[in-house]
């Protein structure tokens, strides 16, 4: 049982260690295309919403490898993908309200 709970802890250490390695390439990537204050835009969006930041940073990266963005990235030029990226992820509502006949 305890060997089984080491395995599982060393298994455990070896993924949180490539899970790091990764972020780090990663951060690495980003900071060689794009300008400070973008990136610094970036971590403002990763505090408030982490999951469209995670995204966004798979998304620049690929976009930079592939040459289909000049790098590197400013500010305005990471305002204009995002508006592109949330305005498609938006959704509009539409609220209506059917009388029930009360009085």
């Amino acid at each position: 049982m305890r060997k089984r709970a080491a395995e599982e802890q060393k298994r455990l250490a070896q993924q949180e260690a490539q899970r790091k390695q990764i972020q780090e390439q990663k951060e690495a990537i980003l900071r060689s295309i794009m300008t400070q204050e973008a990136r610094l835009r970036l971590k403002n969006i990763e505090l408030v919403k982490p999951e469209l930041a995670e995204a966004l940073k798979d998304q620049l990266i690929a976009l930079a490898r592939s040459g289909r963005i000049p790098t590197p990235i400013t500010d305005e030029m990471l305002k204009q993908i995002l508006e592109q990226v949330v305005g498609s992820q938006r959704r509009d509502f539409k609220i209506t309200i059917k009388e029930r006949g009360w009085k």
